[in-house]
């Protein structure tokens, strides 16, 4: 635990932001996609479920993410109807 992001990871797997890329892993090298930061911020505000329809040609109900992406539509923090999940963040 002495590296500069243990505290930070901590707190995030306490709060249910994240569990890590394993049960023992965090992967702290690895490009985080789209869907995975989108569901870190979805997280953050207590992973609400936003009632409305799917507006994403490429987001299915069974996607980890889903409700995460529709809470980020409806917020207005994606306005596409195409989400590209996979895409590395930069």
């Amino acid at each position: 635990m002495g590296d500069w992001y243990a505290t930070p990871v901590s707190w995030a797997v306490r709060a249910k932001i994240t569990s890590g890329t394993s049960a023992t892993t965090f992967s702290p090298n690895n490009t985080c996609t789209r869907a995975q930061i989108l569901t870190f911020l979805w997280r953050t505000v207590g992973s609400p479920k936003v009632e409305m329809g799917n507006p994403f040609s490429d987001v299915k109900e069974s996607d980890y993410f889903y409700y995460a992406a529709l809470w980020a539509y409806k917020f207005g923090i994606i306005s596409s109807t195409k989400l590209s999940p996979n895409t590395p963040c930069t």
